[in-house]
């Protein structure tokens, strides 16, 4: 979750590093801190809370270094104190790590009963100790790192400093992600290709279990063996533009007003308008032969699996199961001949979602990826890469990705239909237009971003609120309760509508408002009286639905939220806009950190 950065420079590194930083708080923001080596001593400037502490820091107490690495970090072990935060130092060694070490403890014992003192909480200080005990020894930092690695027992990346080699750093990655950066006589370590946009696009990812030594002339890259190996350097395209807010008051906001832009582009990689055809890249396996769907991810990401699996079941009439990525493993799950799982995740490096993927590919099921990121570690894995097209999202609360995924399950679902013979050509034409008309429908959902704003404060107000959907809407009721506790951090739930009356409806009363889902069709009117059901008990109803669904049942409502009249597959993604813009103005109106909600960060690196 944490974020690292790495430089070997020319000129003074400690303003670059936390600029790379600000690029990286997403992934945590509970301490901060840079090390840098000058007049031959490991320097370090450390502060807890958000990254503007240590900009004060450092404009009061400057680090001079050419060679300096940096982390933001998201609490594991440890409160978020400044002695926990990164980098941790011993005399020789000073390192930045994103991960867990699961045997911290056993280290942590063996290193005290040898003399070592710590100064932290953290399960990282162990391999600074480890590093430096062997350096002090006369190891050379090269041999010290590949004895230490194979030591570590869990997750991690790393990037090391070392006071007697000032022109070199030492990375390493286990199951977190970590990547090179060549630029003009410098070189640099980073979390992912954004930390480092403002230095250089030319990228080498490394693999899993490799360690890389990097100096201002490049990087010699040795794999979990030992043995060097070449990682090919890619050009990452990712700039600074790309991550301004523009003229929005928050990420979250430019986000969810880039939706129909970005459902765009995704969904031009996947449909042929010509021919009225999806296109999917062809795998190396052949779809018509899949039995089952089985669907993991986390948070976000499992909503936009539970409405696909009303897609894959109703479109291709393939049984699909949904799991939560961190109970997957856990319930022995059936894993049956002819499986393939879909895993969903905007980064490709969730640590659950990618455990679930290995357990998966153990059992002999065939792999397919949503990920928003197509050189991430699941994307590598996968044997059918289905990339999202949303560009770099900024804000925690996930939006701009969720409708980009839904997009390409949309396309996927179809995909599946046709090669099951489910899909006739006529058919198939009809779901494309239907889903080439989803970035206007979004683009009109965008216009009621006021009337909402208007009509945030009914909702501010409140302690609990409650939301109610049927069908796909039902996923969108509980996205719609996660992006509400996320960011303005009033307790709120999703329910199916029909399940109101077996519990949940006890809560009802007029300190609880209730959001109901309901776009006209099939399962408007069942909606509709699970709603009046709410009413009768004195409940307080904002109602979101298209205009024939308001006229009908909008009378009573402390609000109504008009959606355009769409087609149900692509309904989701247009009723995903108000429950967005409803969480963002309600977190507004509260004054909460909208774009860095507390305790939370973007990447999950960490089980």
């Amino acid at each position: 979750m944490c974020g690292i950065i790495g430089i070997v420079g020319k000129d003074g590194v400690a303003e670059r590093l936390v600029e790379g930083l600000r690029r990286l708080e997403y992934r945590g923001y509970d301490s901060a801190g840079v090390a840098a080596i000058h007049d031959g001593a490991i320097e370090r400037r450390r502060a807890e809370g958000k990254l503007a502490n240590l900009v004060k820091e450092l404009e009061s107490n400057p680090l001079p270094g050419t060679t300096g690495i940096a982390h933001t970090r998201w609490a594991t072990h440890g409160a978020p104190t400044t002695s926990n935060a990164h980098p941790h130092a011993t005399k020789e060694v000073a390192l930045v790590h994103n991960g867990i070490i699961e045997n911290f403890k056993a280290l942590r014992e063996e290193l005290t009963a040898r003399g070592r003192v710590f100064a932290s909480e953290t399960d990282t200080e162990v391999v600074a100790h480890l590093v430096s005990e062997l350096v002090e020894q006369g190891a050379s930092p090269r041999d010290a790192v590949a004895q230490v690695l194979p030591r570590l027992h869990g997750a991690f990346a790393l990037a090391i400093l070392f006071r007697g080699s000032p022109d070199m750093l030492i990375g390493a990655r286990l199951g977190s992600p970590l990547v090179v950066g060549y630029g003009d006589g410098e070189t640099y370590l980073g979390s992912d290709a954004l930390a480092l946009a403002p230095l250089t696009q030319r990228i080498a990812y490394l693999e899993e279990g490799d360690w890389v030594v990097i100096t201002k002339d490049g990087a010699e890259i040795f794999d979990k063996d030992n043995a060097p190996v070449e990682r090919p350097i890619t050009i990452s395209g990712v700039t600074g533009e790309l991550i301004s807010k523009g003229n929005h008051r928050h990420y979250m906001l430019k986000e969810i007003y880039e939706q129909p832009v970005v459902v765009a582009q995704t969904l031009r990689s996947y449909l042929r308008r010509m021919e009225d055809q999806v296109s999917l890249p062809v795998p190396d396996f052949d779809l018509g032969t899949i039995r089952r769907v089985t669907i993991v991810a986390c948070g976000t990401s499992y909503y936009a699996g539970m409405v696909a699996k009303y897609w894959f079941e109703q479109l291709a009439r393939v049984p699909a199961d949904v799991d939560v990525a961190s109970e997957f493993r856990y319930r022995a799950p059936v894993m049956e001949d002819g499986g393939l799982m879909i895993v969903i995740s905007q980064s490709g490096e969730t640590a659950d979602t990618l455990a679930a993927l290995r357990h998966a590919r153990s059992e002999g099921q065939k792999i397919a990826a949503v990920v928003n990121v197509p050189t991430s570690t699941m994307a590598r894995e996968a044997d059918l890469l289905l990339p999202t097209h949303a560009g770099p999202e900024i804000g925690v609360a996930s939006t701009k990705a969720f409708t980009c995924q839904l997009a390409v399950l949309a396309a996927f679902a179809a995909n599946l239909a046709r090669a099951k013979g489910r899909l006739d050509a006529k058919a198939e034409k009809e779901l494309v237009r239907h889903l080439a008309e989803a970035p206007a429908a979004l683009n009109a959902a965008l216009a009621y971003d006021e009337s909402i704003e208007a009509m945030a404060h009914l909702i501010a107000v409140a302690r609990d609120v409650l939301y109610l959907g049927r069908g796909p809407d039902y996923p969108l009721a509980l996205e719609g309760a996660l992006k509400l506790k996320e960011i303005s951090y009033i307790h709120a739930e999703g329910y199916a509508a029909g399940e109101m009356k077996h519990g949940p409806i006890a809560l009802i009363d007029d300190k609880v408002p209730v959001i109901v889902l309901a776009p006209s069709g099939p399962l408007f009117e069942k909606t509709v009286s699970n709603m009046q059901e709410v009413q009768a008990r004195g409940g307080k109803v904002v109602l979101i639905s298209d205009y024939d669904g308001v006229q009908a049942a909008g009378e009573g409502c402390i609000a109504t939220i008009t959606m355009p009249k769409v087609h149900p597959l692509i309904a989701p993604m247009v009723y995903a806009v108000p429950v967005q813009l409803l969480a963002y103005h309600v977190a507004v109106a509260k004054g909460t950190d909208v774009d860095q909600p507390r305790n939370l960060a973007k990447s999950v690196t960490v089980e």
